[in-house]
């Protein structure tokens, strides 16, 4: 195995697969070989270049991710798999594991979240290096590698909905956006939209800055990190 672990995003969704590289870099130890955007390409990129790892949203314009990892086993790859995806109904995640999924981020996400998954999967990983047996302690000890030590990214007062609803105004916007202009966009009151926004700050989503825009009360304004 190589020190670096080689990573493919598999995402439709442009803006998406950004975000999920720009994460990928902040992380030592890990590094983007190639992006797909379907099935068919995502196919062909583990084919002719094998990746390490696949970040894999599971909701393509062409397949659904879990035939895409059926296919992969079937034609006899190990690559291993995170599945990402808006989605977590008990069956499409049990399946998943059946298949070998690795790790499973359920969006939105944070970069926490991210970057702790994908600590937890290269400790995985590395529990298996320069071994050629294993005792039981050593499959627990592996195996506990993949389960998350802290809480996920929830916060009382702050829905998934609405919260997933003002990153993608952040996303979109060519410009900062205030509080009051994130409320107007999204059916919210200015300072519900603020308390979003915060968090986003809080977690490392967005950053803010104070817009001048003349005399009186000065006002922030968000933008997403790309």
């Amino acid at each position: 195995m190589t020190d670096v672990i080689r990573v493919l995003i598999v995402e439709d969704e442009p803006l998406t697969a950004e975000a999920h590289a720009a994460y990928v870099a902040r992380l030592d130890g890990f590094a983007v070989v190639g992006s797909a955007s379907t099935g068919r390409a995502m196919l062909e990129a583990v084919a002719s270049d094998p990746p390490d790892l696949v970040l894999l949203d599971l909701n393509l314009p062409d397949a659904h991710g879990l035939q895409l990892v059926r296919a992969l086993r079937t034609a006899g790859s190990a690559v291993d798999v995170i599945a990402v995806t808006a989605a977590h109904d008990a069956r499409a995640v049990r399946n998943a594991i059946a298949l070998g999924v690795v790790q499973y981020l359920v969006k939105p996400f944070s970069f926490r979240t991210f970057a702790e998954r994908l600590d937890t999967y290269r400790e995985f990983r590395r529990g298996f290096e320069d071994r050629r047996t294993l005792t039981q302690a050593d499959i627990d000890q592996n195996l506990g590698a993949l389960r998350p030590t802290t809480a996920p990214d929830t916060e009382k007062g702050i829905a998934p909905e609405t919260l997933q609803s003002i990153r993608e105004v952040l996303r979109h916007a060519t410009e900062g956006v205030s509080a009051t202009e994130a409320g107007a966009a999204t059916g919210i009151s200015r300072v519900t939209a603020r308390r979003y926004l915060e968090h986003l700050v809080t977690v490392g989503q967005a950053d803010k800055d104070v817009r001048h825009s003349g005399p009186g009360r000065p006002e922030y304004e968000y933008r997403w990190l790309r």
